[in-house]
């Protein structure tokens, strides 16, 4: 059976240009459209005309 449609990575590619709730290790929320990320799971987040880099190691969550 292959898993690679779930892999992570494969998840975040599947969700760019998709609205998306990302939750921090601080308890910080930040949503909106994700708009890239890379192999270390840093997301690159849109929500109207603010850009937000999230460094992928900060990250406990993310949802569509």
């Amino acid at each position: 059976m292959s898993d690679s449609g779930n892999r992570p990575l494969d998840v975040l590619e599947a969700s760019v240009g998709n609205y998306v709730t990302v939750q921090l290790k601080d308890g910080g929320i930040h949503d909106g459209q994700l708009v890239g990320y890379d192999q270390h799971m840093n997301l690159v987040v849109e929500k109207e005309e603010d850009i937000t880099i999230i460094r992928g190691d900060n990250v406990v969550s993310i949802r569509p």
